[in-house]
């Protein structure tokens, strides 16, 4: 059998754990882990990541073989992680694997389990993901995901420093907007290197692929949310035909607000490099930062 999409998950983006983390800030890890024990029988509230992660979960349904499989990346302690499994089997979602290090960092962890996509609220663990060559975002607060099932999964990208490498994002963030139109002009057949989601956009598009027979509207649906614009645009799409990958959406949007063209999409989530593009994606829509310029400058 291929390797399955393989999605690392922290508890805290798939339960609601915000009590639960303010005793852990305010109070320490051994009272934490006390209330967890003393708690265990109480079933968590879905979180940010649940409905995504549930729909994602719910592909291996339509399919003869695996496709989804969904690991629980936790710095909680296995006794801590007793309420976490718990909540698991009462939703029944399909999620048998878990990494609990007590503390330690997911990093290293992330090769062994394979994974492919890590999501967390930590920044840190982000990073080391991120430094180890796997594809991860940091998720930010903001707007609360319903808690509807998914019948279609919408993702939403940036292009540079997410699906590209940054070195382009690096001439404008240096030598400014004109430089950056110029070189995209002048390189505009010389396709962009893959940046840290390339591969995560490749397994989506096997994903389509596989899951398009017999199917009444595609399982998966994608889209390009970028700042670029012409003369900009043509190096994005000879990119991606040289890739050969389709993106089902492109949305070329020359600096504007891209919380508006994600809430008329209806992305499930959106992944960009950017703080404050982030942030402010993240009042309409499920979103996770990439911090890879910060990783890399």
């Amino acid at each position: 059998m291929s390797h399955c999409f393989t999605i690392g998950i922290s508890t805290r983006a798939l339960f609601d754990l915000e009590k639960e983390h303010q005793i852990f800030m305010e109070q320490g890890a051994k009272k934490y882990v006390e209330y967890q024990v003393a708690h265990e029988q109480e079933v968590l509230a879905p979180g940010p990541a649940f409905s995504l992660i549930q729909a994602f979960l719910q592909l291996n349904e339509c399919s003869q073989e695996r496709q989804i499989e969904v690991v629980i990346m936790s710095k909680n302690s296995a006794e801590a992680a007793l309420r976490i499994f718990h909540s698991i089997a009462y939703y029944g979602l399909d999620i048998t694997r878990a990494a609990l290090t007590t503390g330690e960092a997911i990093a290293p962890y992330l090769e062994a389990y394979q994974v492919d996509l890590y999501l967390s609220f930590s920044v840190q663990d982000v990073r080391g993901a991120l430094a180890s060559g796997v594809a991860a975002g940091v998720l930010l607060p903001g707007r609360i995901a319903s808690a509807e099932p998914i019948r279609q999964i919408r993702i939403a990208f940036d292009g540079d420093a997410v699906l590209f490498s940054p070195e382009a994002e690096q001439v404008f963030v240096q030598e400014g907007v004109e430089a950056f139109c110029a070189s995209e002009q002048a390189n505009a057949e010389i396709p962009l290197p893959p940046g840290p989601f390339a591969h995560v956009l490749r397994l989506i598009v096997r994903l389509q692929k596989q899951m398009a027979d017999g199917a009444m509207q595609p399982m998966i649906r994608t889209a390009l949310v970028t700042a670029r614009s012409a003369p900009a645009h043509e190096r994005v799409i000879r990119t991606l035909q040289a890739w050969g990958i389709r993106i089902d959406e492109v949305f070329f949007l020359g600096g504007m607000d891209k919380s508006r063209v994600l809430a008329a999409f209806g992305a499930h989530i959106f992944f960009d490099d950017n703080e404050q593009n982030t942030a402010c994606a993240a009042q309409v829509v499920l979103s996770a930062q990439v911090p890879i310029v910060q990783l890399i400058a």
